[in-house]
């Protein structure tokens, strides 16, 4: 880039490319100011020079777009893209690759903000398109049908997502082969959807097969080996084997900090995993110093508003939380909360999550008023925008009925936890283990308004379910068989 500044001149079109090029490695080594920079310079001098319409200068914009992405700049993103979207519709038409490449990068700003119907209209148009004029096995018309499968998969609408992702695997291995990158890719991310099902032996099946794989192929440092870990370490915090996922991120951080250095958001967010992994096994203090490490680190070079750094203030909340120092998590809570609310909108899914996470510090002070109005709150806006049986509004609900539980609310707790069963039931599945904790908390309600043979018969159906899903020393498994002894011998002592 120096040569060709001194050469060729600052504007120079192949100065210009030097300069995108050296914008793309500070992007890549997480250093999204400093790519921030240059990518302006760029488009600011292409403009100028070449015109606002001129492909070159359009893909500056669109790169620029991207940089605002990575920095938790949506709003900026989405208007940068849109104007890339229209031109290049009216320049190169409306089924152009580039044009739907941008729709794509919409699509994908739309899904960040929470816009998931938006994303999902965007998304089905390219993947028609794409099938239309380059066929249904195609790379890109695979890609896309994997970003769609993604919408569905943030909506809860994971029947759906599976039944996609599946199809994009089959495509690829049958089109690209089964180790291919891309395939590999598919099968990780059909191993996220059976995930969010609570099928946690196929889903880290899925993930063994291909991380294995992705050593053999890519190596033991490859990003994408890296992310494959990562998703298994998640995939046992879900079945309580903490020790594994432990074991797994502390490989993850270590290779990260070795090869892209401590101050890397991939080494970052590791870091965060891991501390949330020594929450599970409450090792507070643990936990809590890597917390204060990475939200400082966010701080310094994200910035304080940036998404990243404000999930670790929610993380520190909530280590807080664990060791029932309410006030220092409400007062991190409230401060994530007035932040999203200015920076993301106040009916983000992320504002709405530290809405539902300062209700439960309100519930636990006792504050019984205040996190029921927020959780009223949650609700409303969750059925708007998700929908009435989303997953994040059924799981709300289940805090409300909880917060009524606190007050001694006990016919109000047991027709919102019908509900909520029911909902579950048929959206997400009998055997699904949220489905499974509603049965168990509805349980408990019939217990204690005295309806003890409902309540022994609904914790008899839990308590397999849960030893075969979770298994038998899983501690909500323990708790639930705890339970249903404890009941057989009130009634067998009564007798």
């Amino acid at each position: 880039m120096q040569i060709r500044k001194r050469v060729l001149g600052q504007d120079h079109p192949d100065t210009l490319t030097s300069m995108a090029n050296l914008a793309c490695t500070f992007w890549n080594q997480g250093r999204w100011r400093e790519a921030e920079e240059l990518d302006v310079h760029v488009m600011e001098t292409e403009k100028r020079e070449l015109g606002h319409e001129h492909l070159n200068t359009l893909s500056s914009m669109a790169n620029l777009a991207s940089t605002f992405c990575y920095q938790g700049r949506w709003k900026e993103a989405m208007e940068l893209f849109l104007q890339v979207v229209e031109t290049r519709k009216r320049v190169l038409g409306k089924e152009h690759p580039d044009t739907l490449t941008s729709m794509v990068n919409l699509a994908s700003t739309y899904r960040n903000q929470g816009s998931w119907k938006e994303a999902e209209e965007l998304e089905v148009q390219v993947t028609e398109t794409e099938k239309r004029i380059l066929g249904q096995e195609h790379p890109d018309t695979l890609t896309s049908m994997a970003n769609l499968a993604s919408t569905y998969r943030n909506q809860g609408r994971w029947k759906e997502a599976e039944e996609l992702e599946e199809h994009v695997m089959e495509a690829e291995k049958r089109v690209l082969g089964e180790e291919h990158p891309d395939t590999l890719t598919s099968m990780d991310n059909l191993a996220l959807v059976i995930r969010n099902q609570g099928r946690w032996k196929e889903a880290e099946a899925l993930h063994v097969q291909v991380m294995e794989i992705r050593k053999r192929v890519l190596g033991q440092e490859h990003p994408d080996t890296l992310t494959t870990m990562v998703n298994l370490a998640s995939t046992f915090r879900n079945q309580g084997r903490w020790t594994e996922a432990e074991e797994l991120q502390v490989q993850v951080t270590e290779i990260y900090r070795r090869v892209l250095g401590y101050e890397h958001p991939s080494t970052l967010i590791s870091i965060a995993n891991l501390a949330l992994t020594f929450c599970d096994q409450e090792r507070w203090m643990e936990a809590e110093e890597l917390q204060m490490q990475v939200m400082e680190t966010r701080k310094r070079i994200l910035g304080q508003d940036h998404p990243n750094t404000l999930s670790s203030i929610a993380n520190l909340a909530f280590a807080f939380m664990k060791q029932e120092r309410w006030k220092e998590a409400e007062e991190l809570q409230v401060q994530v909360i007035e932040t999203e609310k200015r920076v993301l909108g106040e009916d983000h899914p992320d504002t709405l999550t530290s809405m539902a996470n300062l209700a439960s510090t309100y519930s636990n002070q006792g504050i019984w008023n205040e996190a029921e109005k927020l959780e009223l709150q949650v609700i409303e806006a969750e059925k708007r925008v998700l929908g009435q049986e989303h997953p994040s509004t059924l799981t709300s609900m289940a805090n409300l009925a909880m917060t009524f539980w606190n007050q001694g609310r006990r016919k109000e707790v047991e027709n919102l936890e019908l509900q909520v069963m029911e909902a579950r039931k048929r959206v997400l599945g009998l055997e699904h283990p949220d489905t499974l904790s509603s049965m168990a908390n509805l349980a408990l309600t019939y217990k204690a308004q005295g309806v003890i043979d409902t309540a022994i018969s609904l914790m008899a159906q839990v308590v397999p379910l849960r030893s075969c899903l979770l298994g038998e020393n899983h501690p909500d498994t323990r708790d639930s068989l705890r339970y249903l002894m404890e009941w057989k011998g009130e009634v067998d002592a009564s007798i």
